[in-house]
């Protein structure tokens, strides 16, 4: 009798197993339509990876392509005259927008785990149409500054985009799908700054085909503003085709938790439960999740290092020689990043995933921060060169360690909290960015006051920080700093 009655429990377990397997499996959930795509076409989804890095680029553009002209901008609303001047007051333009971005990213990766990637996405992109418009029409300093930081707080894609990447692609491709944010980071260094270059002040550019007394002659920065804003709004468009992947099982009836339950109140034990992921899930605190936050402080230190740096291009590199600046007019600086941003599109997309495969994540950061610092120590005497060619190396080692740091903080974390986790990770990178371009901008203009000092003279001093900052960020690398997912704990 007793061996009949252990038969009929396994015969129990048997009927109920399969019930337990189609809760991860079910028809009609997004996120399980996403998992049997995974397991039906191994190879790299490059049609979704597409659909994801040209949506990245959404966000990527209304940064980039105000560098070109910011000097002028800042000049032109009537704030600033001298180059000290301009330094400060560019600086808090550039970092609006960070700080919109700070103060909402983690909320929009919370909206992202409960109702899906796709909602937050679509109202991201339709926000930077509006405002990034409006930046545009700016003619006085403060709506400048108040339509950048609109177009931060609103747009609030990053976050769920990445926890997106990481659902659409097996593990292997995984390198290859994050890679997308720096390589739309890298196109947008190309497109965006060209936009900014050669399309503001048109009616100064172009007077035979706009006019002085025209729209873009009364409002100088709105035609690439509103090329800007067009392209956002086709992205818009085909982000109706967007297939969610976010797992939702709320739509089966709780006949089919009855079932399941009653088939094993009869005979499990509690860790027989646990033994069969029928246990009820609990969320560590992301907080309390040192791999995860160790890797958003190295994010966050290389991104500080990287948008400060930015910043003090856009200015170094229009100011004038006598300053220790190389004169650069819009479009020169635009050439320059335009084809920074190819170099690292290129590296990013054929040489960075087989180097991570070889060296993992940590080592490959490693290597990159110490040819930034490397790379940095050589920027003071291109005054006398035609062009900053080391742009291209310091953009290629940046975009590899946040890249890296992309790979860490998502294998830190389940499914149910990646987009949130994204989300804090943006939220904490965009205070450092915001704080970078004013810091940067302070800096910079302080510099200019000391062009005969004894120690680090004029610009020199700008890059020497910049120095001390990526070497943080090497440091952090190492352990106890930085402690790392088990997969890569070999690092």
């Amino acid at each position: 009798m007793a061996g009949s009655s252990e038969i009929d429990i396994e015969e129990e377990v048997a009927a109920a197993a399969p019930l337990l397997e189609k809760t991860t499996n079910l028809e009609g959930c997004p996120g399980c339509a996403a998992e049997r795509r995974k397991a039906e076409n191994p190879g790299i989804p490059y049609l979704q990876f597409f659909h994801i890095w040209i949506i990245i680029l959404v966000s990527c553009l209304p940064i980039s392509f105000i560098y070109p002209f910011l000097y002028f901008m800042i000049r032109d609303v009537h704030v600033a005259k001298t180059i000290e001047d301009i330094g400060f007051y560019g600086g808090f333009v550039g970092a609006s927008y960070m700080v919109g971005r700070a103060l909402t990213s983690t909320v929009w990766g919370m909206v992202a785990d409960r109702i899906g990637r796709k909602p937050v996405i679509v109202f991201g992109i339709f926000f930077t149409v509006v405002f990034n418009t409006l930046f545009g029409l700016s003619k006085h300093y403060w709506m400048a500054i108040t339509t950048r930081f609109l177009v931060g707080s609103l747009n609030g894609l990053l976050g769920p985009i990445r926890a997106y990447t990481m659902e659409v692609c097996r593990p292997e491709h995984q390198a290859i799908g994050l890679s997308l944010d720096s390589t739309s980071w890298a196109i947008g260094l190309i497109i965006g700054p060209v936009i900014g270059g050669y399309l503001a002040q048109p009616a100064e550019k172009y007077p035979k085909l706009f006019p002085g007394n025209s729209l873009f002659g009364r409002f100088p920065y709105l035609l690439p503003s509103l090329c800007i804003s067009v392209f956002c709004f086709i992205i818009l468009i085909s982000c109706m085709w967007l297939p969610e992947t976010l797992h939702d099982h709320r739509v089966h009836t709780k006949e089919k938790d009855q079932a399941i339950g009653s088939a094993f109140a009869h005979f499990a034990k509690p860790e027989e439960l646990v033994e069969q992921h029928i246990s009820p899930i609990t969320n560590k605190s992301l907080f309390k999740n040192w791999p995860l936050m160790s890797s958003i402080i190295l994010y966050c230190i290389i991104c500080f290092d990287d948008m400060a740096y930015t910043e003090i291009f856009s200015l170094w590199s229009e100011s004038d020689r006598k300053y220790g600046g190389l004169s650069f007019s819009p479009e020169d600086v635009g050439q320059v990043l335009a084809i920074s941003g190819a170099s690292v599109m290129f590296y990013q997309t054929f040489i960075y995933p087989n180097i991570e495969k070889i060296l993992g994540p940590i080592t490959t950061s490693r290597v990159a921060a110490v040819l930034s610092m490397v790379s940095l120590f050589t920027y003071p005497p291109m005054t006398h060169l035609p062009r900053p060619w080391l742009q291209i190396v310091l953009n290629i080692v940046s975009v590899t360690i946040v890249t890296c740091t992309y790979i860490l903080q998502n294998n830190s974390v389940t499914q149910d909290q990646r987009a949130t986790a994204n989300g804090l990770a943006t939220t904490l990178m965009s205070f450092f960015k915001a704080f970078a371009p004013v810091g940067a901008g302070i800096v910079f203009s302080w510099a200019q006051k000391r062009q005969h000092a004894f120690f680090f003279p004029g610009d020199q001093m700008v890059f020497f920080l910049l120095l001390i900052v990526e070497f943080l960020g090497l440091v952090w690398t190492f352990k106890p700093f930085l402690a790392t997912p088990e997969q890569f704990s070999s690092n």
